[in-house]
Parts: structure tokens; C-alpha cells; sequence
């Protein structure tokens, strides 16, 4: 089955970027995909907010640099007002800082403005089902060394329940989500995820999740 058969008749979908020019290009790229069907735009956060809170998309596309508003904190916001909506960021920023805030704050995938627009189109589609997206500029910003401690990580053995975790952290399933697809309690979800932090001395929960992005995608290059 073609993984376009999975996906739902239509997906809408709000662009705030504060550059007009940039805008049209997403829509006219947009626009010529039956299932997705644009509701509006906005050129600060501010304003995104006020039409998120309107229309209730099925997804959204910021920018990082924003008037007002700047698209991780505003993910923050959706993430706790709307934990369901997909939030992706398509920005000009390519640095690591960015990146991890952008993963603190929630944000369902990083893309770089440099991709191709059937690369732009694929990644949602792939987030609507589910899946962390990354552009592959983004990726190699992940796959720097991770902060973590003295251990030696490439002695660190990963169980079969941890792989199965950290690929469900990669998609961005919170612990709760995790528990109700294994039918295991929330308490074992988060014992796991604090072991895994542990082996490989990581801190943050978004430290994990960078981890999480990188070990899922060289597991599906290897098989």
C-alpha cells in the first residue's frame, strides 16, 4: 500500500512567515496538492495565534524569526493549547541552538527553506502520519556529538523495549501515547526513558529526543 493511501482526504494547513514573497511560494507549491487545503496566513506570531485559534488547522508552518510572536514560542503555546496539531518549522536557521529549542518547544519537525518543494510536500504528509521531519540540512545539525557525559556511548547496549521507546520519542509520541500502543503503564514508559538518559548521560528531555531523531534514522538506514 502506497503510504499516500493512509492519509486522511484533506489536511488543513496555516503559513505564518512575515515575509509576503516567501508566503506565496509556499501557497503556490501547496496549492497544487488536492489534500491540502490552505486556511490562512499570517505575518507575525501574533497574528498566527489569533488564526490558529480561529480554524483550528490540522498543521502549521512557522518561521523562527517573527514579529511579535517568534515561531518557538509560539510552538510552545500550541503544544500546550493544542498538543495534537502538527507544528513544523520551516526556517532559514540552520544552527544547533535553534534546533534544540525549536525540539524543546514541541515542534514536530525542522526544515530548512533551501529544500525542494516536493521535499516540502512529502514532509507533511509524513508528519501528518506520524513521523519527526527533518530536512537533511537539519539532520547533520543533529548529528553532532551529543552533550552528554564521561561514558563511552559506543559501549552502551540498547534493548529491544528502550529501541522500541526511543522510535516512538522520535515520532513524537509523549509518554502517555507510548504506554497506550505498548499497553504498558506510563511509569514503566518513563523508567525506560529515564535508564536510557542514564546509559548515555543525557540531561535534557530534549537531549533525548535529538538522540532519539538520529538512532531512529540509522536504524531505518540500516534495515
Amino acid at each position: 500500500m502506497d503510504y499516500l493511501d493512509l492519509l486522511p482526504n484533506e489536511i488543513k494547513v496555516i503559513i505564518a512567515d512575515d515575509h509576503e514573497i516567501v508566503r506565496a511560494g509556499i501557497k503556490r507549491i501547496l496549492s497544487t496538492e488536492k489534500r491540502i487545503k490552505i486556511l490562512a496566513e499570517a505575518e507575525d506570531g501574533k497574528i498566527a495565534l489569533s488564526l490558529i485559534n480561529e480554524y483550528r488547522p490540522d498543521l502549521v508552518l512557522l518561521d523562527i524569526n517573527m514579529p511579535e510572536l517568534d515561531g518557538i514560542q509560539l510552538t510552545k503555546i500550541l503544544k500546550e493549547t493544542y498538543p495534537d496539531l502538527i507544528v513544523i518549522m520551516l526556517t532559514a536557521f540552520e544552527d544547533y541552538h535553534n534546533v534544540e529549542r525549536a525540539l524543546s518547544a514541541g515542534a514536530d519537525g525542522y526544515l530548512s527553506k533551501d529544500i525542494s518543494p516536493s521535499f516540502l510536500v512529502d514532509a507533511i504528509y509524513k508528519a501528518v502520519l506520524g513521523e519527526r521531519v527533518f530536512s537533511k540540512s537539519i539532520l547533520r545539525v543533529l548529528e553532532k556529538p551529543l552533550a552528554v557525559g564521561d561514558s563511552d556511548n559506543s559501549n552502551v547496549s540498547i534493548t529491544k523495549r528502550e529501541q522500541e521507546i526511543l522510535n516512538y520519542v522520535a515520532m513524537g509520541k509523549t509518554s502517555q501515547e507510548i504506554a497506550d500502543i505498548l499497553g504498558i503503564s506510563v511509569r514503566t514508559v518513563q523508567n525506560h526513558r529515564a535508564n536510557i538518559m542514564q546509559k548515555l548521560g543525557i540531561k535534557t528531555a530534549s537531549g533525548l529526543v535529538r538522540f532519539a531523531v538520529i538512532y531512529s534514522s540509522q536504524q531505518k538506514l540500516e534495515n
